[in-house]
């Protein structure tokens, strides 16, 4: 499942009882200021969530698969990373831990 933008406006408006239009607004405009911070290379740390900052990746040779005989120059460029608080971390660990329930278990040794 996918928690959008919409899903994240209405369950705030339904959990503090604020109109649907005002969450929007606050969450648009905080979205916005995360990505302005970023957009002037600045590091935004929201504590217990995570940090995003931005990293230059360096410039480098790349292959063409279909011709791999072609050497391909990839430029320099920056790119937002994100690295998870220690409470989301722990959190997203706990999934990994338990299977999904949709899919079906392992099947069985065979026994000789």
């Amino acid at each position: 499942m996918t928690l959008t933008k919409r899903d994240l406006v209405v369950r705030i408006s339904e959990d503090t009882g604020m109109i649907q239009q005002q969450v929007l607004d606050v969450v648009q405009k905080t979205l916005d200021y995360i990505a302005d911070a970023l957009a002037k290379g600045d590091k935004v740390e929201l504590r217990n969530f995570g940090v995003f900052e931005v990293k230059t990746r360096k410039a480098r040779i790349g292959r063409n698969p279909n011709a791999p005989e072609t050497d391909v120059p990839i430029p320099q460029r920056c790119v937002v990373k994100f690295k998870p608080g220690k409470e989301m971390r722990a959190e997203v660990l706990k999934i990994q831990a338990t299977p999904p329930s949709d899919t079906p278990p392992p099947p069985a040794a065979p026994t000789a």
